[in-house]
Protein backbone atom coordinates (compact mmCIF):
# COMPACT_ATOMS: atom_id res chain seq x y z
CA UNK A 1 0.00 0.00 0.00
CA UNK A 2 2.85 2.35 0.83
CA UNK A 3 4.54 1.82 -2.08
CA UNK A 4 1.43 1.76 -4.07
CA UNK A 5 0.77 5.03 -2.45
CA UNK A 6 3.68 6.49 -3.04
CA UNK A 7 4.58 5.67 -7.25
CA UNK A 8 2.31 8.57 -8.28
CA UNK A 9 3.68 11.63 -5.99
CA UNK A 10 7.54 10.21 -6.93
CA UNK A 11 6.26 10.62 -10.96
CA UNK A 12 4.67 13.84 -9.56
CA UNK A 13 8.09 14.84 -8.77
CA UNK A 14 10.12 13.08 -11.53
CA UNK A 15 7.67 15.42 -13.89
CA UNK A 16 8.65 18.21 -11.86
CA UNK A 17 12.06 18.25 -11.79
CA UNK A 18 12.48 17.22 -15.63
CA UNK A 19 10.06 20.63 -16.26
CA UNK A 20 12.52 22.52 -14.26
CA UNK A 21 15.71 21.09 -16.00
CA UNK A 22 13.93 22.30 -19.14
CA UNK A 23 13.26 25.51 -18.13
CA UNK A 24 16.35 26.36 -17.17
CA UNK A 25 18.33 24.30 -20.30
CA UNK A 26 16.59 25.25 -23.04
CA UNK A 27 17.12 29.21 -22.64
CA UNK A 28 20.53 28.42 -21.55
CA UNK A 29 20.78 26.55 -25.22
CA UNK A 30 19.27 29.02 -27.13
CA UNK A 31 21.75 31.92 -25.94
CA UNK A 32 24.93 29.79 -26.61
CA UNK A 33 23.08 29.06 -30.44
CA UNK A 34 22.11 32.15 -30.82
CA UNK A 35 25.50 34.01 -29.62
CA UNK A 36 27.26 31.56 -32.10
CA UNK A 37 24.84 32.56 -35.23
CA UNK A 38 25.50 35.00 -38.02
CA UNK A 39 24.15 38.34 -37.00
CA UNK A 40 22.02 38.59 -40.03
CA UNK A 41 20.73 35.34 -39.84
CA UNK A 42 19.97 35.69 -36.16
CA UNK A 43 18.26 38.94 -36.55
CA UNK A 44 15.60 37.51 -38.98
CA UNK A 45 14.89 34.06 -37.08
CA UNK A 46 15.16 32.17 -33.97
CA UNK A 47 17.73 30.52 -32.31
CA UNK A 48 15.46 27.15 -32.92
CA UNK A 49 15.66 27.54 -36.83
CA UNK A 50 19.65 27.51 -36.47
CA UNK A 51 19.66 24.39 -38.56
CA UNK A 52 17.71 25.11 -41.13
CA UNK A 53 18.13 27.52 -44.09
CA UNK A 54 16.77 30.93 -43.88
CA UNK A 55 15.07 33.39 -46.11
CA UNK A 56 16.61 36.90 -46.12
CA UNK A 57 16.38 40.19 -47.46
CA UNK A 58 19.68 41.60 -48.63
CA UNK A 59 21.15 44.85 -49.78
CA UNK A 60 23.97 44.95 -52.63
CA UNK A 61 25.57 47.12 -54.95
CA UNK A 62 26.96 46.37 -58.48
CA UNK A 63 30.64 47.59 -59.50
CA UNK A 64 30.57 51.07 -60.73
CA UNK A 65 30.68 51.73 -64.62
CA UNK A 66 34.12 52.36 -64.78
CA UNK A 67 34.03 48.35 -64.45
CA UNK A 68 31.93 47.87 -67.73
CA UNK A 69 33.19 46.34 -70.92
CA UNK A 70 31.81 46.26 -74.13
CA UNK A 71 30.77 43.11 -75.78
CA UNK A 72 28.82 42.78 -79.47
CA UNK A 73 28.09 46.31 -79.16
CA UNK A 74 26.27 46.76 -75.49
CA UNK A 75 28.29 47.87 -72.34
CA UNK A 76 28.32 44.74 -70.01
CA UNK A 77 28.91 45.77 -65.95
CA UNK A 78 28.83 41.34 -64.10
CA UNK A 79 29.61 40.65 -60.89
CA UNK A 80 28.47 38.14 -57.92
CA UNK A 81 26.62 39.81 -55.03
CA UNK A 82 26.88 36.32 -52.90
CA UNK A 83 29.69 34.78 -51.35
CA UNK A 84 30.65 30.74 -51.85
CA UNK A 85 28.07 28.73 -53.39
CA UNK A 86 25.90 27.93 -50.90
CA UNK A 87 22.95 30.57 -51.13
CA UNK A 88 20.94 30.90 -53.75
CA UNK A 89 18.43 34.14 -54.52
CA UNK A 90 15.07 34.08 -55.36
CA UNK A 91 13.91 36.88 -56.46
CA UNK A 92 15.27 40.40 -56.36
CA UNK A 93 14.21 43.95 -56.72
CA UNK A 94 15.87 47.43 -57.54
CA UNK A 95 13.79 49.42 -54.75
CA UNK A 96 14.16 49.00 -51.05
CA UNK A 97 10.08 48.09 -51.03
CA UNK A 98 10.07 45.82 -53.38
CA UNK A 99 12.97 43.29 -53.31
CA UNK A 100 11.02 40.91 -54.50
CA UNK A 101 9.89 42.68 -57.85
CA UNK A 102 11.18 40.15 -60.39
CA UNK A 103 11.76 36.24 -60.17
CA UNK A 104 15.53 35.47 -60.71
CA UNK A 105 17.06 34.99 -64.00
CA UNK A 106 14.68 37.11 -65.55
CA UNK A 107 16.07 40.60 -66.82
CA UNK A 108 14.88 43.91 -65.16
CA UNK A 109 14.19 47.14 -66.95
CA UNK A 110 16.04 49.90 -65.20
CA UNK A 111 14.96 52.03 -68.61
CA UNK A 112 16.97 54.33 -71.04
CA UNK A 113 17.54 50.80 -72.23
CA UNK A 114 19.29 49.31 -69.20
CA UNK A 115 18.49 45.95 -68.03
CA UNK A 116 19.27 43.68 -64.64
CA UNK A 117 19.40 40.36 -64.20
CA UNK A 118 20.23 38.32 -61.20
CA UNK A 119 20.36 34.79 -61.67
CA UNK A 120 20.14 32.12 -58.69
CA UNK A 121 24.27 32.11 -57.55
CA UNK A 122 24.20 35.56 -56.96
CA UNK A 123 25.89 36.55 -60.23
CA UNK A 124 24.31 39.55 -61.84
CA UNK A 125 24.55 41.27 -65.02
CA UNK A 126 23.73 44.65 -66.03
CA UNK A 127 23.08 45.72 -70.78
CA UNK A 128 22.87 48.99 -71.42
CA UNK A 129 22.74 50.25 -75.00
CA UNK A 130 25.13 52.70 -74.39
CA UNK A 131 28.65 53.81 -72.36
CA UNK A 132 26.95 53.66 -68.66
CA UNK A 133 28.20 56.88 -66.62
CA UNK A 134 28.80 57.92 -62.82
CA UNK A 135 30.78 56.88 -60.45
CA UNK A 136 28.87 54.57 -58.06
CA UNK A 137 27.24 51.05 -59.02
CA UNK A 138 23.27 50.62 -59.12
CA UNK A 139 21.81 49.09 -55.75
CA UNK A 140 20.25 45.69 -55.70
CA UNK A 141 17.98 44.56 -53.32
CA UNK A 142 17.60 40.58 -53.36
CA UNK A 143 15.82 37.84 -51.92
CA UNK A 144 18.17 35.22 -50.74
CA UNK A 145 17.80 31.44 -48.87
CA UNK A 146 20.67 31.30 -47.18
CA UNK A 147 22.08 27.91 -45.71
CA UNK A 148 22.91 28.18 -41.39
CA UNK A 149 25.91 29.65 -40.62
CA UNK A 150 28.04 30.02 -37.29
CA UNK A 151 30.98 32.16 -36.13
CA UNK A 152 33.27 33.19 -33.66
CA UNK A 153 33.32 36.91 -34.95
CA UNK A 154 30.74 37.92 -32.04
CA UNK A 155 32.77 36.56 -29.21
CA UNK A 156 35.77 38.27 -30.90
CA UNK A 157 33.79 41.57 -30.85
CA UNK A 158 32.70 41.56 -27.25
CA UNK A 159 36.22 40.40 -26.08
CA UNK A 160 38.29 42.58 -28.06
CA UNK A 161 36.53 45.64 -26.96
CA UNK A 162 38.09 48.11 -24.37
CA UNK A 163 38.02 47.11 -20.90
CA UNK A 164 36.53 43.70 -20.94
CA UNK A 165 39.87 42.14 -19.46
CA UNK A 166 40.24 44.35 -16.60
CA UNK A 167 36.68 43.99 -15.77
CA UNK A 168 36.74 40.18 -15.96
CA UNK A 169 39.72 40.52 -13.57
CA UNK A 170 37.65 42.96 -11.07
CA UNK A 171 34.98 40.66 -10.88
CA UNK A 172 37.17 37.74 -10.38
CA UNK A 173 38.68 39.94 -7.34
CA UNK A 174 34.87 41.06 -5.73
CA UNK A 175 33.43 37.42 -6.04
CA UNK A 176 35.89 35.17 -4.98
CA UNK A 177 36.69 37.33 -1.36
CA UNK A 178 33.40 37.95 -1.75
CA UNK A 179 32.20 34.53 -1.26
CA UNK A 180 35.10 33.23 0.90
CA UNK A 181 35.10 35.67 3.60
CA UNK A 182 31.08 35.26 4.31
CA UNK A 183 31.65 31.17 5.12
CA UNK A 184 34.38 31.41 7.45
CA UNK A 185 32.64 34.13 9.76
CA UNK A 186 29.30 32.29 9.12
CA UNK A 187 30.82 29.22 9.53
CA UNK A 188 32.06 30.08 13.07
CA UNK A 189 28.84 31.64 14.09
CA UNK A 190 26.37 28.81 12.97
CA UNK A 191 28.81 26.75 15.08
CA UNK A 192 28.24 28.78 18.12
CA UNK A 193 24.10 28.91 17.55
CA UNK A 194 24.03 25.44 17.32
CA UNK A 195 26.35 23.85 19.56
CA UNK A 196 27.22 26.64 22.55
CA UNK A 197 24.77 27.71 25.10
CA UNK A 198 25.17 31.14 26.06
CA UNK A 199 22.18 34.09 27.12
CA UNK A 200 20.20 35.69 24.34
CA UNK A 201 21.06 32.77 21.30
CA UNK A 202 17.25 32.38 20.78
CA UNK A 203 17.04 35.67 20.44
CA UNK A 204 19.74 36.41 18.20
CA UNK A 205 18.52 33.45 16.28
CA UNK A 206 14.91 35.43 15.38
CA UNK A 207 16.79 38.30 14.84
CA UNK A 208 19.04 36.37 12.04
CA UNK A 209 15.85 34.96 10.68
CA UNK A 210 14.26 38.43 10.85
CA UNK A 211 17.36 39.85 8.51
CA UNK A 212 16.56 37.66 5.86
CA UNK A 213 13.32 39.32 4.56
CA UNK A 214 15.31 42.69 4.50
CA UNK A 215 15.64 44.31 1.28
CA UNK A 216 18.96 44.93 -0.06
CA UNK A 217 17.79 48.27 -1.23
CA UNK A 218 16.47 49.49 2.17
CA UNK A 219 19.97 49.03 3.49
CA UNK A 220 22.26 49.90 1.15
CA UNK A 221 21.94 53.35 1.82
CA UNK A 222 22.43 53.63 5.86
CA UNK A 223 25.08 50.91 5.29
CA UNK A 224 26.92 53.32 2.86
CA UNK A 225 26.67 56.13 4.91
CA UNK A 226 28.14 53.92 8.05
CA UNK A 227 31.04 52.72 5.71
CA UNK A 228 31.79 56.26 4.87
CA UNK A 229 32.08 57.60 8.35
CA UNK A 230 34.35 54.69 9.47
CA UNK A 231 36.40 55.38 6.79
CA UNK A 232 36.73 58.94 7.12
CA UNK A 233 37.23 58.29 11.01
CA UNK A 234 40.48 55.70 9.64
CA UNK A 235 41.37 57.99 6.38
CA UNK A 236 40.33 54.75 4.70
CA UNK A 237 39.15 55.52 0.88
CA UNK A 238 35.03 54.85 0.81
CA UNK A 239 35.24 52.89 -2.71
CA UNK A 240 37.86 50.15 -2.15
CA UNK A 241 37.51 46.25 -2.65
CA UNK A 242 37.61 45.98 0.90
CA UNK A 243 34.31 48.36 1.37
CA UNK A 244 32.47 45.79 -1.38
CA UNK A 245 33.99 42.46 0.22
CA UNK A 246 32.16 43.90 3.83
CA UNK A 247 29.06 44.97 1.49
CA UNK A 248 28.92 41.47 0.36
CA UNK A 249 29.71 40.15 3.60
CA UNK A 250 27.03 42.29 5.46
CA UNK A 251 24.24 41.26 2.85
CA UNK A 252 25.32 37.29 2.84
CA UNK A 253 25.38 36.39 6.40
CA UNK A 254 22.47 36.44 7.50
CA UNK A 255 21.11 33.55 4.87
CA UNK A 256 24.99 31.96 5.38
CA UNK A 257 24.41 31.77 9.31
CA UNK A 258 20.88 30.55 8.84
CA UNK A 259 21.50 27.54 6.64
CA UNK A 260 24.76 26.37 7.94
CA UNK A 261 22.98 26.77 11.73
CA UNK A 262 20.06 24.66 10.73
CA UNK A 263 22.52 21.96 8.93
CA UNK A 264 24.89 21.86 11.87
CA UNK A 265 22.28 21.53 14.56
CA UNK A 266 21.10 17.89 12.72
CA UNK A 267 25.00 16.15 12.91
CA UNK A 268 24.61 13.60 15.16
CA UNK A 269 25.55 14.77 19.25
CA UNK A 270 26.83 11.60 20.32
CA UNK A 271 30.00 12.55 17.82
CA UNK A 272 30.42 15.45 19.28
CA UNK A 273 30.07 14.37 22.79
CA UNK A 274 32.50 11.73 22.49
CA UNK A 275 35.04 14.11 20.75
CA UNK A 276 34.33 16.36 24.06
CA UNK A 277 34.92 12.91 26.71
CA UNK A 278 38.47 12.35 24.81
CA UNK A 279 39.35 16.13 25.34
CA UNK A 280 38.86 17.72 22.19
CA UNK A 281 37.91 21.53 22.47
CA UNK A 282 35.49 23.41 21.04
CA UNK A 283 37.91 24.80 18.26
CA UNK A 284 39.13 21.06 17.56
CA UNK A 285 35.88 19.72 17.13
CA UNK A 286 34.66 23.01 14.95
CA UNK A 287 38.27 22.17 12.29
CA UNK A 288 38.16 18.50 12.69
CA UNK A 289 34.71 17.38 12.93
CA UNK A 290 32.24 19.84 12.12
CA UNK A 291 33.57 21.69 9.32
CA UNK A 292 33.96 17.90 7.03
CA UNK A 293 30.81 17.10 8.26
CA UNK A 294 29.50 20.35 6.54
CA UNK A 295 31.33 20.62 3.64
CA UNK A 296 27.68 19.75 1.58
CA UNK A 297 26.23 22.90 2.87
CA UNK A 298 29.52 24.91 2.74
CA UNK A 299 29.42 24.42 -0.74
CA UNK A 300 25.60 25.11 -1.60
CA UNK A 301 26.39 28.41 -0.15
CA UNK A 302 29.28 28.82 -2.07
CA UNK A 303 27.44 28.51 -5.24
CA UNK A 304 24.27 30.96 -4.26
CA UNK A 305 27.16 33.38 -2.85
CA UNK A 306 28.99 33.39 -5.55
CA UNK A 307 26.54 33.52 -8.33
CA UNK A 308 25.21 36.53 -6.36
CA UNK A 309 28.45 38.68 -5.96
CA UNK A 310 29.41 37.89 -9.96
CA UNK A 311 25.98 38.78 -11.36
CA UNK A 312 26.07 41.88 -9.03
CA UNK A 313 26.02 45.38 -11.04
CA UNK A 314 24.21 47.62 -7.82
CA UNK A 315 26.36 46.70 -5.03
CA UNK A 316 29.78 46.92 -7.12
CA UNK A 317 28.54 49.94 -8.77
CA UNK A 318 27.78 52.05 -5.34
CA UNK A 319 30.80 50.03 -3.24
CA UNK A 320 33.63 49.86 -5.70
CA UNK A 321 32.95 53.05 -8.61
CA UNK A 322 31.94 53.35 -12.06
CA UNK A 323 35.11 54.22 -13.27
CA UNK A 324 37.01 51.92 -16.33
CA UNK A 325 39.50 51.13 -13.63
CA UNK A 326 36.95 49.95 -11.17
CA UNK A 327 34.33 48.61 -13.51
CA UNK A 328 33.61 45.08 -13.19
CA UNK A 329 32.03 42.32 -15.88
CA UNK A 330 28.21 43.25 -15.71
CA UNK A 331 28.69 46.92 -15.56
CA UNK A 332 31.30 46.82 -18.97
CA UNK A 333 29.16 44.64 -20.53
CA UNK A 334 25.81 47.10 -19.98
CA UNK A 335 28.17 50.05 -21.18
CA UNK A 336 29.19 47.91 -24.28
CA UNK A 337 25.25 47.25 -25.29
CA UNK A 338 24.47 51.29 -24.56
CA UNK A 339 25.72 51.86 -27.30
CA UNK A 340 25.12 48.80 -29.47
CA UNK A 341 21.78 48.15 -27.71
CA UNK A 342 20.82 46.91 -31.38
CA UNK A 343 23.32 44.82 -32.15
CA UNK A 344 21.39 41.25 -31.24
CA UNK A 345 24.75 39.25 -31.29
CA UNK A 346 26.58 41.67 -29.05
CA UNK A 347 23.91 41.04 -26.50
CA UNK A 348 24.08 36.96 -26.53
CA UNK A 349 27.73 36.89 -27.01
CA UNK A 350 27.80 39.22 -23.68
CA UNK A 351 24.92 37.53 -21.88
CA UNK A 352 26.94 34.10 -22.61
CA UNK A 353 30.28 35.61 -21.49
CA UNK A 354 29.08 36.48 -18.19
CA UNK A 355 27.51 32.98 -17.10
CA UNK A 356 30.39 30.62 -18.46
CA UNK A 357 32.22 31.44 -15.34
CA UNK A 358 28.97 30.38 -12.86
CA UNK A 359 28.32 27.69 -15.19
CA UNK A 360 31.72 26.34 -14.40
CA UNK A 361 31.16 27.02 -10.70
CA UNK A 362 27.95 25.57 -10.20
CA UNK A 363 28.43 22.08 -12.20
CA UNK A 364 31.91 21.72 -10.62
CA UNK A 365 29.89 22.10 -6.88
CA UNK A 366 26.25 20.98 -8.05
CA UNK A 367 26.93 17.30 -6.09
CA UNK A 368 27.47 19.10 -2.76
CA UNK A 369 24.43 21.19 -3.43
CA UNK A 370 22.02 18.38 -4.22
CA UNK A 371 23.36 16.20 -0.73
CA UNK A 372 23.32 19.96 0.96
CA UNK A 373 19.73 20.44 0.17
CA UNK A 374 18.75 17.10 0.77
CA UNK A 375 20.67 16.37 4.44
CA UNK A 376 17.90 16.29 6.92
CA UNK A 377 15.22 15.11 4.93
CA UNK A 378 16.09 11.70 5.74
CA UNK A 379 16.51 10.22 9.18
CA UNK A 380 17.32 7.10 10.58
CA UNK A 381 15.72 5.11 12.65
Amino acid sequence: MIASARSPLIIVVHISVLLLVALWTLPTAGLLISSLRDKDQLAVSGWWTALSTSSQNLTGRAASPEAQVEKDGKFVIEGKLLEGDTAKVSAFGVRPLQPSAFEAGKPADLGDGQTLTVNEDGSYQIVSPTRMEGTRGQRIFYTASVPPRFTLDNYREVLNAAGIGSSFINSLTVAIPSTIIPILVAAFCAYALAWMPFPGRAILIAVIVGLLVVPLQMSLIPLLKLYNGVGAFFGVPAKTYVGIWLAHMGFGLPLAVYLLRNYMAGLPREILESARVDGASDFDIFVKIILPLSFPALASFSIFQFLWTWNDLLVAMVFLGTGNDELVLTGRLVNLLGSRGGNWEILTASAFITIIVPLIVFFSLQRYLVRGLLSGSVKGG
